[in-house]
C-alpha cells in the first residue's frame, strides 16, 4: 500500500504524512509541482528526523506518476458518493490525496478506480488533508492486515 499526494500546497501537511508513512512502513508518492520547496524549514520541522526514514518517490508530473504506478488508484475527495468505511481496500492500493487548495482536476478523478469520502457534518467543507490521510490509511491497513508488527514490548 502507498499514499500519494497530488501537487501538495502546505509543507507541514506533506511532512506530517511522510512521517505517518515512515511510522507505518508505507511508501509515499509526491506528484509535483508542489507549492513549497523540500528544503523549507516548515517542511523539515514538521517531518523531523522521519523524513530520512520514509520511502518517498517524487514524480515531476501526473503523467510521470501514472507511468511509474501500476496499482489501483483510490482517490479521497469530497465529490465522492461512497464513504471510505464501505470500501474494500486491497493490499496494493495507492491512496491519493488532492491539493489542499483545489483537490484534483477532472482527469485525475477519471483515472481513479474508486473515489471515496469521509462521512462528516454536511455544513462543513473538509477535514485537514493530513488527518484525512491518516484516517483512511488506518482503515485500509486494518482491512488488509498490514499494520507493522510490534517486535518489542512498550
Amino acid at each position: 500500500m502507498r499514499l500519494a499526494l497530488f501537487e501538495p500546497d502546505i509543507p507541514q501537511n506533506a511532512a506530517s504524512l511522510i512521517r505517518t508513512c515512515a511510522c507505518l512502513g508505507l511508501g509515499m508518492d509526491i506528484i509535483e509541482p508542489c507549492g513549497f520547496l523540500f528544503s523549507e524549514a516548515r517542511f523539515k520541522r514538521a517531518g523531523m528526523d522521519y523524513l530520512e526514514l520514509a520511502e518517498v518517490m517524487r514524480h515531476r508530473s501526473w503523467e510521470a506518476f501514472r507511468a511509474a504506478s501500476k496499482s489501483r488508484l483510490v482517490l479521497l475527495t469530497t465529490k465522492a458518493a461512497l464513504p471510505y468505511t464501505a470500501f474494500a481496500f486491497q493490499p496494493d492500493d495507492t491512496i491519493l490525496l488532492g491539493r489542499e487548495s483545489a483537490g484534483v482536476p477532472d482527469y485525475v478523478h477519471q483515472a481513479a478506480a474508486a473515489r471515496l469520502y469521509i462521512p462528516m457534518r454536511e455544513s462543513l467543507r473538509s477535514i485537514n488533508v493530513a488527518q484525512t490521510g491518516a484516517m483512511v490509511l488506518g482503515e485500509a491497513l486494518r482491512q488488509t492486515n498490514q499494520f507493522p508488527a510490534r517486535t518489542s514490548p512498550p
